[in-house]
């Protein structure tokens, strides 16, 4: 039996707003990423990725405050993808400015699909290099979820997500 604990959704009105958008244009290039929400109560992550100018990545993220994950081993999420490969990210409190914790993960296209991200798995990465002396995720720790496409094809892109939950096993 799964014991999960919500982290976030799409349910409530404004839920897209909580998201912030940290795309490429950051450091010159031109990619562009957001979240929206449906009328199914989904969110969708989509844009367009471009390697032009020394870009890219778009990413998202919201701040989900101290839930208390201690002894959780893992992140759940509920997507629908376009078949690229996506990164899942997790910021904690303390930790060093643009220190994230990231694990990959494939999408089928069009197909609704419930992965699962074993914390252990999560390594530590500063702009977009690994970071070898960073200390080991401690869930715990975590206050801010994200999600990002660094993938090296340009094009548009498209990730429905109907829920994001931790969970104790599975």
């Amino acid at each position: 039996m799964i014991k999960y604990k919500l982290l976030t959704d799409f349910r409530s009105t404004g839920s897209a707003e909580k998201w912030d958008a940290v795309n490429d244009d950051v450091m010159g290039g031109v990619s562009q990423g957001r979240i929206v929400t449906t009328s199914d109560n989904t969110g969708i992550f989509e844009g367009r990725l471009s390697l032009e100018n020394n870009g890219g990545f778009v990413s998202v993220r919201t701040l989900i405050g101290d839930l208390f994950l201690d002894g959780f081993k893992g992140v759940s999420i509920r997507i629908k993808g376009d078949g690229r490969r996506y990164r899942f990210r997790l910021g904690t409190a303390g930790a060093p400015e643009g220190l994230a914790y990231q694990c990959s993960f494939a999408t089928q296209p069009d197909v609704w699909i419930t992965i699962h991200l074993p914390f252990s798995e999560f390594e530590p990465f500063v702009r977009g290099n690994i970071s070898p002396n960073a200390p080991p995720l401690n869930p715990s720790d975590i206050r801010r979820i994200g999600l990002m496409l660094a993938d090296g094809h340009s094009g548009p892109f498209r990730l429905e997500i109907e829920w994001i939950k931790a969970y104790l096993s599975y």
